[in-house]
């Protein structure tokens, strides 16, 4: 039986080692896990990013978020160029281990864009409305 169904039947207070929890992560064809960032007091969703398992065993050790970028394929500690920092608070795995919750606190905006929230495309009827504007 798989981990995670045996984590599906287990009762609250069971625990687990990282590293079997790691290794039973069903990492994408490019070893990464999707990531939401969500604020932590106000349940603001902040951002999706990507993490593969060294930016996510570094995140846990330090506290300070850090990804993977794609494009430059690279970790990437949020805030280094812009001091933007995300400090983790909690850290969840949903319930077949392919998406991970991190509950931070934002310092400053969390998008690139400088808005708040990477999340200001409203889609709704047949069209698509910016529902913040930038800086």
């Amino acid at each position: 039986m798989s981990l995670w169904l045996q984590l599906e039947q287990a009762g609250a207070g069971r625990q687990r080692s990282l590293d079997e929890v790691l290794a039973a992560i069903p990492w994408n064809a490019d070893g990464l896990i999707a990531a939401i960032a969500q604020q932590h007091d106000s349940g603001e969703v902040l951002m999706l990013a990507w993490m593969n398992r060294t930016a996510l065993e570094e995140t846990l050790r330090s506290g300070r978020v850090c990804y993977w970028s794609r494009s430059r394929r690279a970790l990437w500690r949020k805030g280094e160029s812009g001091g933007h920092v995300q400090r983790l608070l909690v850290a969840h795995l949903d319930c077949d281990g392919d998406a991970l919750l991190l509950q931070v606190e934002q310092q400053g905006p969390a998008c690139h864009t400088g808005r708040r929230s990477c999340f200001y495309n409203r889609l709704e009827d047949d069209r698509l409305t910016v529902a913040s504007s930038p800086p």
